[in-house]
């Protein structure tokens, strides 16, 4: 079996943070990484043993480079990122605990994605033996070249019947309701997989489930069942796949996941999270469910392994999930002692 080839595109910004769980400038030291929606999914796939390609634009310098080396280092396929522009994208990351949020602030303004045009990216070049196309809503959130860009990665992923996935991911501090709404209803219209959380599907399309507080850790199923449902309904998904976190404070968590495959509604086991780094846990998740999926697992199979690989990366540092597929299945299995392995 030929190894299945997943291109992501999005943007790879370098990550600041306090030491720990210090505040802002709390000591004079940051630690530098980098992330982005995509690249964590690009970086999760080239673990799992997918070709993993990584679509991007960065500048020459060797800060760009430096990012493009922290995909590398995973094995993912970075010959398509097209290098120009002047800066890399930033966000400083305050890591919340106990009933202390976590806060990130954008510093990506005139990145060099945000100042790509489409004749950048040759997407039938990019789509090359290619078997899925993955994106976000943070892509498209970055202006109105950006939503062209993304539209025209679509059309191009379609013609060669490339499977499509998208996570609506809505960021208030990149656009307003009406501008995601507009710019994702017409992107939605290419897309297979859509993954979703109760905000997300709020916020975009005003589609809300009932009978749920996500502030006081109640979730209804039925609810989302309504919500996986009238998304389906109105895009035609294949499959709509929603994360459920209820959160009791920064550093705990219940989380769980539901698939839903136009028949069935799949929902996983939960797990209770005793937080490290909750950065990435909604793009390990999407990594996970890609892999599941382009691997044929059923329904339940793949919501289970797509929860248990986000599980796993709530409790890494960083961005990316540096795990492997027989670590997630450990889990997804029942193993979730966190027993020392020897």
């Amino acid at each position: 079996m030929s190894t299945k080839r997943v291109v992501t595109f999005g943007e790879l910004m370098l990550r600041l943070a306090p030491n720990g769980y210090y505040r802002f400038f709390q000591n004079d030291q940051m630690q530098a990484t980098f992330g982005g929606g995509e690249a964590n999914v690009a970086v999760s796939l080239a673990n799992y043993g997918l070709d993993s390609v990584y679509v991007t634009k960065l500048p020459k310098h060797a800060i760009g480079q430096a990012a493009v080396d922290s995909l590398r280092h995973f094995g993912v396929d970075t010959s398509k990122v097209v290098r120009g522009g002047d800066r890399v994208g930033i966000y400083f990351l305050e890591k919340g605990a106990s009933q202390r949020g976590s806060v990130c602030i954008y510093d990506r303004a005139h990145s060099a994605i945000q100042e790509a045009s489409p004749s950048d990216f040759d997407w039938d070049s990019i789509f090359e033996g290619a078997d899925w196309f993955h994106f976000t809503g943070i892509t498209p959130a970055l202006g109105a070249n950006l939503v062209e860009i993304c539209r025209e990665a679509c059309k191009a992923a379609k013609a060669r019947g490339v499977k499509i996935s998208c996570d609506l991911n809505y960021r208030g501090k990149l656009w307003t309701r009406a501008e995601a709404r507009e710019a994702m209803t017409d992107l939605c219209q290419y897309v297979d997989v859509c993954i979703s959380n109760e905000e997300d599907a709020k916020d975009v399309f005003g589609i809300e489930a009932e009978n749920t507080d996500i502030y006081g850790g109640k979730l209804d199923h039925q609810g989302y069942k309504s919500v996986a449902k009238q998304l389906a309904d109105k895009f035609g998904f294949e499959k709509v796949a929603i994360t459920l976190r209820s959160s009791i404070s920064a550093s705990d968590n219940d989380w769980a996941g539901m698939l839903y495959d136009g028949e069935s509604y799949c929902f996983s086991k939960s797990y209770h999270l005793h937080i490290v780094d909750r950065v990435g846990g909604g793009d390990s998740f999407g990594g996970g469910l890609i892999y599941a999926l382009l691997n044929g697992k059923s329904t339940q199979e793949a919501i289970e392994f797509a929860v248990a690989a986000s599980a796993l990366k709530h409790s890494i540092e960083g961005d990316y999930n540096r795990v492997s597929v027989s670590e997630v299945e450990k889990l997804a299995g029942g193993d979730g002692s966190g027993r020392v392995q020897r």
